[in-house]
């Protein structure tokens, strides 16, 4: 055992000594969630069209009637043959907020480049019943930069998480992990790479929709159920390699 073992006064100690660190974080998290909410919004005038069960859609149209909605950009492009397992292991845990949320006058959906007949085979095989619309045919995950032509890719002007080429995914050659999860998804290290993770936020005011908010890489983790427990496991995250799978993919015997 390489842990320290001490009594219990000792680690009453420490732990009194960490409360009032994680005090200290939920309050800082409390103001910037403030701050978020007092970011100016960008009006959205694009015509933007989504293909969904219910038919082809506007942006308007994804609020279902609600004055929010937040879009989770899932990385899932036309030529994937399945959906990133990172945002695969993000998205278990939607189902049980939509409810909530829609009664709290927020919608949730997912959008993704992929087209809608390969979105729902997926969505079956996972089990879920969260919105998921196709933006194939789109502007809209380019002008929310979480979709890249080969050409920004090949002369290294990506322009992800508010910064050029700054992300794993931009790394040539790409990291064994970034080739794993292509593989994961039936695809190559680049092709993977011209999609990426993220969250957008909107406003419905008058008819008119704003663009209030966009999120991505670590920004994400927050709804990540799967970290949210890990973070808080005596050993932490503890990842040494890619040990995550797609939940209908790990051994039975781990259930």
């Amino acid at each position: 055992m390489t842990h320290p073992v001490v009594s219990r006064a000792e680690w009453l100690k420490a732990r009194l000594a960490l409360l009032a660190e994680e005090k200290a974080l939920t309050r800082r998290s409390d103001e910037l969630a403030r701050q978020r909410q007092t970011l100016p919004w960008v009006r959205v005038d694009k015509p933007y069209r989504f293909e969904t069960e219910d038919g082809p859609a506007s942006l308007a149209d994804l609020f279902d009637g609600r004055s929010q909605l937040m879009v989770y950009h899932f990385m899932f492009g036309p030529d994937y043959e399945a959906g990133c397992p990172s945002c695969s292991a993000i998205a278990d845990g939607f189902d049980a907020s939509v409810v909530h949320l829609a009664n709290h006058d927020v919608t949730l959906t997912a959008v993704s480049r992929a087209p809608l007949a390969k979105l729902h085979a997926y969505q079956r095989r996972m089990g879920w019943s969260f919105p998921w619309a196709s933006s194939q045919g789109s502007d809209f995950n380019f002008d929310f930069n979480v979709s890249f032509s080969e050409a920004q890719q090949r002369t290294g002007t990506v322009d992800y998480n508010y910064e050029i080429a700054g992300h794993a995914l931009d790394i040539k050659p790409a990291p064994e992990p970034v080739v794993q999860f292509a593989a994961m998804c039936g695809t190559n290290a680049a092709t993977y790479a011209l999609d990426r993770p993220g969250l957008s936020t909107f406003v419905l005011e008058d008819g008119v929709v704003y663009h209030a908010y966009s999120t991505y890489t670590r920004g994400v983790d927050g709804l990540w159920g799967m970290y949210q427990w890990l973070d808080r496991a005596p050993k932490g995250r503890n990842e040494q390699d890619l040990w995550f799978r797609r939940h209908d993919e790990y051994p039975r015997a781990a259930e």
